[in-house]
């Protein structure tokens, strides 16, 4: 089950794709933060999920919006695929304990290992204000996030 609509977001800290540390109450106070839960780096859909992200990057990580992104992924991976496809927003690592930060939100799926595509917009004060909780093989549409994060302000 995923975390709930109007509750505190589970806090974490994991590290990018350059092994720096980030946590998400770094951005309490200062930015609505797009998280987003992804199966695998260098996958179809994924890739597909994560470049639109990037093209549309100006919505997604400005001055009143972060975007982490999350796969269970290590960080050597992450890197390569932030580089190849550049992905110039954070993607973190969530392999060891593996998928404890999935497992947090609900999107973990035991059997597979990995998680599902799973978003979560949470506000300044660090409450889950959207969701939405895909299949491993359907993509989201960055126009769902869009239309939630415009009606935080």
């Amino acid at each position: 089950m995923s975390v709930q609509l109007g509750t505190p977001a589970p806090d974490f800290e994991l590290p990018n794709q350059h092994g720096q540390k980030v946590r998400l109450s770094d951005f309490r106070g200062k930015k609505n933060v797009v998280v987003v839960f992804y199966p695998f780096a260098f996958t179809g859909v994924c890739t597909g999920e994560l470049c639109v992200i990037r093209d549309e990057v100006s919505d997604f990580v400005a001055d009143g919006v972060e975007t982490l992104a999350i796969s269970c992924d290590p960080v050597p991976s992450l890197k390569v695929f932030a580089e190849s496809n550049d992905l110039g927003y954070s993607l973190l690592s969530d392999f060891w304990p593996h998928g404890e930060t999935a497992k947090a939100y609900g999107v973990f799926l035991p059997d597979t290992g990995f998680a599902t595509r799973g978003t979560f917009i949470i506000d300044t004060e660090g409450i889950v204000r959207w969701s939405v909780v895909n299949g491993p093989g359907e993509a989201r549409s960055t126009d769902e996030y869009r239309a939630a994060l415009a009606q935080l302000g």
